[in-house]
């Protein structure tokens, strides 16, 4: 990892402010060339809010430095055996330096921990290429429904062994 004095603790309830701050500054900035500005109006502000059930399950990361949150991300519990990798994002100044990858395989190892080795995923257009290089591969484009009339487009993803 490039990043000085990066260290990775799971969030907490109190986190909850800091982490739609890093979601509002980093999702339209990392997606805005890989989706039309009318997605971008109606699906970024519903994107980028935190979860506080996510923040409190001892399942989402957060890389921080002195400075503040870097990124974020984990992953939920899906069925017997199953599990789904939730709003891993860095900071759009920060990307390509190794941290998303050392959250995603934190929680991979924590969701393996639990017997979880199916992981899917909901990826951005833009976050595809990072997921392969992590072994995900592509099941297909979805369209999530964000709200009343707004919807996203996603890959939806697998890393199965």
């Amino acid at each position: 990892m490039t990043v000085a004095g990066l260290h990775l603790r799971l969030a907490r309830p109190g986190d909850l402010s800091a982490v739609d701050a890093l979601f509002a500054h980093s999702y339209a900035r990392l997606i805005r060339a890989d989706y039309p500005p009318s997605v971008l109006v109606t699906a970024v502000p519903r994107l980028a809010r935190a979860q506080p059930a996510l923040l409190a399950s001892g399942r989402y990361w957060l890389a921080e430095t002195e400075g503040g949150i870097l990124a974020a991300g984990g992953w939920s519990p899906r069925g017997a055996a199953e599990g789904e990798i939730r709003h891993l994002v860095t900071r759009a100044s920060h990307v390509r330096q190794g941290i998303a990858s050392a959250l995603l395989s934190r929680s991979i190892a924590q969701a393996a921990a639990e017997g979880i080795l199916r992981l899917h995923c909901l990826a951005t257009r833009t976050a595809v290429p990072f997921y392969e290089r992590m072994g995900f591969r592509r099941l297909g484009e979805v369209s999530v429904p964000l709200g009343p009339g707004v919807a996203f487009p996603s890959e939806r993803m697998l890393r199965a062994p």
